[in-house]
């Protein structure tokens, strides 16, 4: 029996980490094999490039770190990705290829890299105002990241509703409402794939 695949997207502060943990729980409850994931990831040193640069302590260039984007995404997925599925397994990952679309450079060619990539069963994207986003993120007591800005936060959320009519089975969901509110939203659709 062939496994699923479900990724979370949002501007940071989203709730997309939440909902992602939720959703590992509910599929665990009920009996199914689920493994909770995360991008950019820590095993690759790609990954561990990107966390420097997301924490200000490397400095790249926007192609530069798309690079080691793909590169982290390329092992995520031949390492942890294809094996769990075909094992059976729900792969829910915080974050995909649509950060680095949402993300990403201007004028980088995202198609031609990603077109190799799987494309999820479904893709939640939540969408909460920047305003939201930055006090949520204050809040958790930590400094604020490279793309934790209210300008860039703003440009991330138009990019994902743009993101969400070109892909199939990309839904987006109010993510200002309470957080069990938009786990009954989301749990509404993940009812219609489980097996």
């Amino acid at each position: 029996m062939k496994g699923k695949f479900i990724v979370f997207e949002g501007p940071d502060g989203s709730g997309q980490t939440t909902q992602a943990e939720l959703l590992k729980h509910f599929l665990t409850s009920r009996g199914r094999s689920a493994v909770l994931t995360k991008e950019p990831t820590k095993e690759s040193e790609a990954g561990r490039k990107i966390s420097d640069v997301l924490n200000h302590r490397l400095k790249l260039s926007p192609i530069e770190v798309q690079e080691l984007f793909n590169a982290d995404r390329k092992h995520h997925i031949e390492n942890l990705i294809t094996p769990s599925v075909n094992e059976g397994r729900y792969v829910i990952s915080d974050r995909y290829f649509f950060s680095s679309i949402a993300y990403g450079p201007v004028g980088y060619d995202f198609e031609s890299v990603h077109k190799d990539f799987p494309i999820p069963d479904l893709t939640f994207i939540l969408k909460v105002s920047p305003e939201e986003c930055i006090k949520r993120i204050e809040s958790r007591g930590r400094p604020v990241q490279f793309y934790e800005t209210q300008e860039k936060l703003k440009k991330v959320m138009a990019n994902y509703e743009k993101i969400a009519g070109k892909f199939p089975n990309v839904y987006l969901i109010n993510g200002e409402v309470s957080i069990e509110k938009v786990q009954e939203e989301i749990l509404g659709k993940v009812k219609n794939i489980l097996e």
